[in-house]
């Protein structure tokens, strides 16, 4: 080999080694980055005239296998959307109690119907006490003051759900058309032939992003463009170009396009339901068409199944209760609950689809102690007779409620005293998961139990998904993350081929010097 040929190879090597250096360090820059994927330089072989001529430089590439890291977005979003769920029914459980006998909880509903129980039963033994009739005014109190703080955080919660929506919709949206306008530009430099490999990194990264706000999965053309899909396989496009549009019918990236959505006020009554023309939540719509039900996981999908779902059925569980009480109580001869603090306003319907008062829809805000019996605690012990002359201190009423209204037999919870469990909720849609034909202290604590069922559930799900998501994090770092080590290994090794490499250089130039000296 000559001595030009050598300073070939050696020169050739170290403009790759340079690059390596450099990717190398990028590598060890961005090891702590989300999402980055560890980056590679493809050394090729140089042949001329089939003599070896050294190596030279292939693309950049990235250390990435795609079943891996779109199963790992798709764990983000399961571990993203328990997360959502359980940060919001915390708010629930720190309110609701618990039926556990050794939670130490003394406030439940349970409780509160056990202790005005406990105060009517007081009461048939001292029915002319003022302190027994005021004890089953403030015991009534107590409950339905326990009812309106579950029924104001159901709302709460389910308002600050609606709210999130609206908010991460525009997340999504940012996330989708940053993709795009990376792929546009990547798309462009693999037309060039020029390497892509940051940029393709740092789509990467946005991705990972968008997986905590969506379940979603992607895919790569040859030509460097990323198609973003749904768990469905709903396209979410990333640019007008990939569902038909010009390309400048929009700038890239954007909060308000792909996705379309608007901030609503709810009510007790507003619901979401996409084949009903009156349904008072905004749909969630991409070119028109509504694909809310296409959005799952994440912490948008999470809030879509906490203003749509979780809440509602909720709220359809403590109006059933409070009309249960309301009724049953009624039924047995005292009109103790009224839909309003005036005690002059009822139910006007049993309906259970409507508001009130035309039916029990956000009845469990409403209900109060009727203003009569607050301000004449008295009346509790005092019946009329036909002639219009009243009888003081007399049970009969208060011992009815107890054996009828708190009762438990056949006749007492069946029929038209059994609790709403189907058909409930503004749509309809609703019920409660458990049967209506129990006492009004199994009632509740069957409510109590399964609301903690839900956010227990929510809770075992982010410790569970967390760690399948820890698991996968560590596959994904094997295969396509920085080992810092590693990277600091491979820079000794480029030292020493640099070093070894400007040696034959010198050598090189040291006998050409020779040369020239022994030609003069």
């Amino acid at each position: 080999m000559n001595l030009l040929a050598s300073l070939s190879i050696a020169s050739g090597s170290l403009n790759v080694i340079e690059a390596q250096y450099a990717v190398t360090a990028n590598n060890v820059a961005n090891a702590s980055t989300t999402g980055y994927v560890k980056e590679t330089v493809a050394t090729l072989s140089s042949v001329a005239g089939g003599i070896g001529a050294g190596v030279r430089l292939g693309g950049t590439q990235l250390s990435i296998n795609q079943a891996l890291q779109s199963s790992l977005y798709r764990q983000n979003a399961a571990s993203s959307s328990y997360t959502t769920m359980s940060n919001s029914l915390a708010a629930l459980s720190a309110v609701q109690g618990s039926t556990s006998a050794d939670s130490g909880s003394t406030a439940t509903l349970t409780d509160q119907l056990g202790n005005l129980q406990s105060a009517l039963i007081s009461l048939t033994s001292t029915p002319s006490q003022s302190a027994s009739q005021t004890a089953v005014v403030n015991k009534a109190s107590a409950l339905t003051d326990t009812i309106h703080t579950l029924a104001s955080t159901y709302a709460t919660q389910r308002q600050g759900a609606a709210d999130s929506v609206v908010s991460t919709v525009s997340s999504v949206n940012s996330d989708l058309t940053q993709i795009g306008a990376l792929s546009q530009q990547i798309m462009k430099f693999k037309g060039l032939g020029q390497n892509t490999a940051d940029l393709e990194n740092q789509r990467l990264g946005v991705m990972a992003d968008l997986s905590s706000s969506l379940d979603v999965s992607f895919t790569t053309s040859s030509n460097g463009d990323m198609v973003v899909r749904t768990a469905n396989g709903t396209q979410l496009p990333t640019r007008p170009d990939q569902m038909g549009l010009d390309n400048s019918t929009q700038t890239l990236p954007s909060e308000t396009w792909p996705l379309t959505t608007s901030s609503v006020t709810l009510s007790s009554s507003s619901y979401y339901s996409p084949q009903d023309s009156d349904t008072s939540i905004p749909a969630i719509t991409l070119a028109g068409q509504d694909i809310t039900g296409s959005l799952t996981g994440g912490n948008l999908g999470a809030n879509i199944a906490l203003r749509d779902t979780v809440y509602p059925q909720m709220q359809a569980q403590l109006d059933s209760l409070s009309y249960t009480v309301m009724n049953r109580f009624s039924s047995a001869g005292l009109s103790l609950f009224t839909t309003s603090a005036g005690g002059s306003s009822n139910l006007q319907s049993s309906d259970f689809t409507k508001p009130v008062p035309d039916g029990i829809v956000g009845l469990s805000s409403s209900l109060s102690v009727s203003a009569t019996y607050k301000a004449t605690p008295s009346l509790l012990t005092t019946t009329t007779n036909s002639d219009g002359t009243t009888n003081s201190g007399d049970t009969s009423v208060i011992s009815n409620v107890l054996s009828v209204g708190f009762g438990s037999d056949p006749d007492d919870v069946s029929g038209a005293l059994s609790a709403p469990s189907s058909g409930l909720g503004a749509n309809g849609m609703l019920s409660t998961g458990y049967t209506g034909g129990q006492g009004l202290l199994a009632l509740s604590t069957a409510l109590t139990s399964n609301q903690g069922a839900t956010i227990a559930a929510a809770s075992s799900g982010v410790t569970s998904s967390s760690a399948v998501l820890t698991l996968l994090q560590t596959k994904v770092a094997d295969v396509s993350g920085v080992n810092v080590n590693d990277e600091m290994a491979k820079t000794v090794a480029l030292q020493n081929a640099y070093t070894a490499n400007a040696k034959v250089i010198s050598t090189v130039q040291t006998m050409f010097n020779a040369l020239l000296s022994a030609i003069q």
